[in-house]
């Protein structure tokens, strides 16, 4: 009888304990994660409310709000023509890079997964340059390999085949600077990708390839029938990663391209994000940069979704 009584004291106590732990851990939680969440909403989600608002100001070598004009710097960039022409430069830069990146990563991924030995060796080597800073391989790629002079590396090489020495950076016609920044941008970021399709090729079932074996498949038909259809969506989300970095690029064109003090004045081309970088610090018109940097938004958001519409991304098998 006297234990009957007893346990609901127990049980409340009990709670009250448990109460107590659950309340010190929330604490806990809070002190820990507190300034980052305090950190991330000022300095990114304020921020990116703040830059909107500017978007429709006249904001010209200050970012505070108040000369409310509208829809003019929207207005004023889709109607100027140096805007344009960055959006076709960049349209132009993921047409090429797109496919060139995919092909690489994937057959680089397939290479190094039919091998034998050293598999871990290999996927480090082509790993590597993905941890190197774009600001470092940029000024590598521009100071050393394309620097245009009779020394620079791609001239040496193009010497050994008798070709005269060409100025990378700065020839437009024809526009051998695509050269350049194509290929800096492919040794950054195939390594990247190459790891994603590894890891799919990885999660194939080997039954599957044994089964084609045994029907007297060839290897094009293995890859082409078994390897492409279980890699679909580890394709679609490297293609949309591909395509969103395109659409990205700022730091390989503005340090090859960059001069010293005249910045990209002397650019042969410029993505958006260099033409918007320019707009904002480089002449202090803050209200255009903002709204540039809202179109180029909804205009990477409106072609990610119409690729994943196409490809069907998100949709079971």
């Amino acid at each position: 009888m006297t234990a009957l009584m007893e346990a609901p004291t127990v049980t409340v106590a009990a709670k009250k304990r448990r109460r107590r732990r659950d309340w010190r851990a929330i604490g806990a939680f809070a002190v820990l994660t507190g300034p980052v969440v305090i950190g991330l909403g000022l300095f990114k989600y304020v921020a990116i409310a703040w830059s909107f608002l500017l978007s429709f100001n006249d904001a010209r070598g200050t970012i505070s709000i108040g000369h409310w004009i509208g829809f003019d710097n929207y207005a004023f960039l889709l109607g100027d023509d140096a805007f344009l022409t960055s959006l076709s430069t960049i349209a132009l830069f993921t047409v090429f890079i797109v496919p060139i990146t995919f092909v690489a990563s994937l057959g680089l991924a397939v290479l190094i997964n039919s091998i034998k030995r050293g598999k871990a060796f290999f996927r480090t080597i082509f790993l590597i340059p993905a941890a190197v800073s774009y600001v470092v391989a940029a000024l590598v790629w521009k100071m050393a390999l394309f620097n245009g002079l009779p020394s620079g590396v791609a001239n040496v090489l193009g010497g050994l085949f008798g070709a005269d020495p060409v100025p990378w950076l700065s020839e437009t016609s024809p526009p051998v600077y695509w050269v350049a920044v194509v290929t800096l941008r492919l040794w950054l970021q195939v390594g990247l990708y190459m790891i994603l399709f590894l890891a799919g090729l990885q999660a194939i079932s080997p039954s599957l390839y044994e089964a084609g074996e045994l029907d007297g498949t060839t290897k094009w038909q293995a890859f082409r029938y078994l390897t492409l259809p279980q890699l679909r969506n580890t394709s679609v989300a490297v293609l949309l990663l591909i395509l969103i970095a395109a659409f990205q690029a700022f730091d390989e064109f503005y340090n090859l391209f960059g001069t010293g003090l005249s910045g990209t004045a002397t650019a042969p081309v410029k993505p958006p994000l260099v033409y918007l970088y320019d707009s904002a610090l480089g002449d202090q018109n803050y209200g255009v940069g903002s709204a540039g940097a809202f179109l180029l938004t909804v205009l990477i958001v409106v072609i990610t979704l119409l690729q994943g519409r196409f490809v069907g991304f998100g949709k079971k098998d």
